[in-house]
């Protein structure tokens, strides 16, 4: 039995009520949807539970500071973080980034310093690192991909030197699928004396995480993209460097005294957490990290697996089809069709109740390196079976014809 018939038999796309009878959506690696234990302990968090946190020495507010941090405990243990101390939540890996390139980056990199990134990253890991260029005088390197399109460690290799402060990789590519061996990154990384920060959004939905096996120093990922709220994200960064990075952000609750003098911090992960949290946020992210564990990360992988293999083998049988990245891509398959802007495959598809997304996905540097403006792309969740990739093959079909 296939990991797909497995899920089809236990029914998974009912828990969705996001997702009606005869509608396939394909955009997951843009946003998963949620199922309704995730809808469940918002609606309920909100509607039964609310109160601040870390403030009120009122029982529901006690309450609600535990919940929270039970969250943080519950994420520390999903990608095998040593102390819940190592999680800072925040909005998403976006803001994540931009953390750790404000308050690590301003403070240890300086003119002659070097960051590597490589061809596919996200735009969220592009464009936070030039900010800080060109503030500090740093230089950008790049490493190129592989035929197949994954991160070419063999390349990165022999442009690392010790002038390279920083390696930042998307630990998998939101637009090819590709997976990196992080573990050989961080060796490559640590062996010139420069960290290794790990976009994460791609990865933490799709394989299982151990900070300790990837031996990487920051990850990064966000919630939406495992069947969890928006607007909540997490860095996880070692504790030795977590205590030497300053805050970015000045409020509430980062702080251990404030005068018109001076102010002390609160040690990490409080330094890093001004404000009001998104307490609710927290709280659906410990739903959905319990939803995907009690399938099974593994049963997850397979199924996800196995439905890229059948849409890659269905979509190459058609000729005006184009495949982008690796034969075993992580849950996405990105194509071009002959004479079709990705946009109008994206538009035909959605009138047959196919959601693809459409675009240079905010990889706009990738998209050159491919020589195409934009790519459809289609990613699976627990939530998709055969009959979605049949109706995205019919789709595709359609589009061949009317664009002949």
């Amino acid at each position: 039995m296939t990991a797909t018939e497995t899920l089809l038999k236990i029914n998974r796309r009912a828990d969705f009520p996001a997702i009606p009878d005869g509608w396939s959506y394909l955009d997951t690696a843009a946003t998963a949807q949620k199922p309704q234990p995730v809808v469940d302990a918002i609606a309920q968090g909100y509607a039964r539970d609310y109160a601040t946190v870390h403030r009120g020495v009122y029982t529901r507010s006690a309450d609600m500071t535990v919940a929270y941090e039970r969250a943080r405990a519950r994420v520390a243990a999903f990608i095998g973080a040593d102390s819940p101390d190592e999680i800072v939540f925040v909005r998403g890996a976006t803001e994540a980034i931009n953390l750790v390139a404000q308050s690590w980056g301003v403070t240890h990199l300086k003119p002659g310093d070097r960051i590597m990134l490589s061809v596919l990253e996200h735009h969220s890991n592009i464009v936070p690192w030039q900010l800080i260029r060109d503030r500090t005088g740093i230089e950008i390197d790049v490493a190129p991909l592989t035929a197949d399109g994954k991160i070419d460690l063999d390349a990165m290799a022999a442009m690392l030197t010790p002038a390279h402060r920083l390696v930042a990789l998307a630990h998998v590519s939101n637009v090819l699928g590709s997976v990196l061996d992080a573990r050989r990154a961080a060796d490559l990384a640590h062996a010139v004396g420069a960290k290794l920060l790990l976009d994460g959004c791609q990865a933490a939905p799709r394989m299982k995480l151990d900070m300790a096996a990837l031996d990487c120093d920051f990850y990064v990922f966000s919630a939406h993209k495992l069947y969890g709220p928006t607007g909540i994200g997490v860095l996880w960064a070692r504790p030795d460097i977590l205590d030497g990075m300053p805050p970015w952000q000045g409020g509430g609750a980062m702080i251990d005294q404030v005068t018109f003098a001076r102010t002390s911090y609160a040690p990490p992960p409080a330094r890093f957490e001004a404000g009001t949290p998104h307490i609710i946020g927290a709280i659906g992210l410990h739903a959905a990290i319990d939803y995907v564990e009690g399938i099974g990360m593994d049963l997850m992988i397979e199924h996800e697996t196995a439905l890229v293999r059948l849409a890659r083998e269905r979509l190459s049988r058609i000729n005006s089809v184009r495949l982008f990245g690796p034969e075993n891509a992580a849950g996405i398959v990105s194509f071009a069709v002959d004479g079709a802007h990705p946009h109008d495959v994206g538009t035909i598809l959605d009138e047959a109740g196919v959601a693809i997304r459409a675009g240079h996905h905010c990889a706009q540097p990738l998209m050159e390196h491919l020589g195409v403006p934009a790519t459809a792309r289609a990613s699976f969740g627990i939530y998709n079976d055969e009959s979605d990739v049949e109706a995205l093959v019919r789709g595709i079909e359609k589009v061949s014809r009317i664009f002949g």
